[in-house]
């Protein structure tokens, strides 16, 4: 006998249903996008990709996480959200120009991808990866992260009527709306921006206003292995894909780890030689589309990954717009806004660093290194500051072994 067609309550009861999803994963690619890619332009500018390449990359990390977040959550009927690296970003904003230029840092992306690939193909990878100690890698992301939360701050110095604006607009809605902090001093950027630009007189090209991915043949160079491609890998890994499986785990879901490695190890290595730096897990944006704000139903959530991916990829088509209008900010604009969008990662990224007693010299001396900005044999901060974090950590570990007279 065939099954009775749904009576008009159940239609209105499922269209309900959807409502919440569909709400939630416009908002989680709305503040994924507007809350950090500002720090992914920055990064990639820093190490020396110009407007168009910087557009083409921003583009690039869009499409393949969008596409991977449709992908991921389809099959696994998880929501399974993905994100551009933003701690890597700003290590790359921190590190600067490698040997080798732009088409170095290509090949060091590129090199990040195998690496994601070969965590989700080989189990001894990720073993070795979470041998590295929490404090450690926390510690030498705050001190990427401190010369770019700063900027803020000094442009508030030199630039005043610019900045103050975004400031007192992220900070009234870090009061009452958290979530919109950023995405609002966005807006209130733009709207400044956009005053400079009616002011100045300047031109914006219309050809810059369309998206379009540029190739950039890579180039491998041990200093950008070594400096770049490593400590971005470790980033990427300590400090969003693992919290990415944490956040889903602490909502019911576990997380389809080798699912999810191959995907973003592969757009990775498809997004580098267009630009992009390094795609993965979400993690802060992860609990949008896995919490209570994606309804009741906790087997419907998926829905909502997948409508942010839908979203992602709207969003990607409006780039290229959004980075030729923001090329004419005024200087220190920009940075500011990477900079507040980057406060709250540095304080949990201290907080984690000085948790256990035991660790907080290792995890200071880790700090200092990456802070300084120290470079040496072509090779950056973030590496020095890892190593020597851990060599502190096993001369400090092996002194409290030796036996006492």
């Amino acid at each position: 006998m065939p099954s009775p067609s749904p009576t008009t309550t159940e239609r209105h009861v499922r269209k309900e249903a959807l409502g919440p999803p569909v709400t939630a994963g416009i908002v989680t690619a709305l503040v994924g996008f507007t809350s950090s890619f500002a720090v992914v332009l920055a990064g990639l500018k820093a190490v020396g990709a110009n407007q168009g390449q910087a557009s083409s990359g921003l583009l690039a990390l869009t499409l393949t996480f969008g596409l991977g977040i449709l992908w991921l959550s389809w099959r696994s009927k998880m929501p399974v959200t993905l994100a551009w690296s933003t701690p890597g970003a700003a290590l790359l904003a921190s590190a600067g120009m490698v040997d080798g230029g732009w088409p170095a840092a290509v090949g060091a992306f590129l090199l990040v991808g195998v690496l994601i690939l070969l965590t989700g193909l080989l189990p001894v990878l990720g073993r070795i990866m979470a041998k590295i100690p929490t404090a450690l890698a926390q510690a030498m992301l705050a001190g990427v992260l401190l010369p770019l939360c700063l900027a803020p701050f000094k442009s508030l110095g030199s630039a005043p009527l610019l900045v103050a604006p975004v400031l007192l607009c992220w900070i009234v809605l870090m009061k009452f709306a958290p979530r919109w902090s950023v995405p609002g001093s966005l807006l209130v950027a733009l709207a400044v921006i956009g005053i400079h630009i009616a002011s100045s007189g300047a031109n914006i090209p219309a050809e810059g206003l369309l998206p379009r991915l540029e190739w950039t043949t890579p180039a491998f160079t041990v200093e950008a292995a070594v400096g770049l491609a490593l400590p971005l890998f470790i980033v990427t890994m300590a400090s969003q894909n693992i919290p990415g499986v944490a956040v889903l785990k602490s909502f019911g879901y576990t997380t389809p780890w080798r699912p999810s490695m191959l995907v973003t190890g592969a757009g990775t290595v498809v997004g580098a030689p267009f630009g992009g730096h390094a795609i993965n897990l979400a993690a802060l944006s992860a609990a949008l589309a896995a919490g209570e704000e994606a309804g009741k139903d906790h087997d419907r959530r998926w829905i909502a990954a997948f409508v942010s991916g839908l979203a992602y990829l709207a969003l990607a088509a409006g780039s290229a717009a959004l980075v030729t209008i923001v090329a004419a900010a005024p200087p220190g604009l920009l940075e500011a806004v990477a900079g507040l969008a980057l406060l709250g990662t540095l304080a949990s990224s201290i907080s984690s660093a000085l948790a256990a007693a035991e660790e907080r010299i290792p995890a200071c001396i880790t700090f200092l290194l990456a802070a300084s900005g120290l470079s040496f044999a072509g090779v950056g901060a973030a590496f020095w500051a890892l190593a020597g974090g851990i060599l502190v950590r096993w001369m400090l570990k092996s002194r409290t072994r030796l036996p006492k007279d």
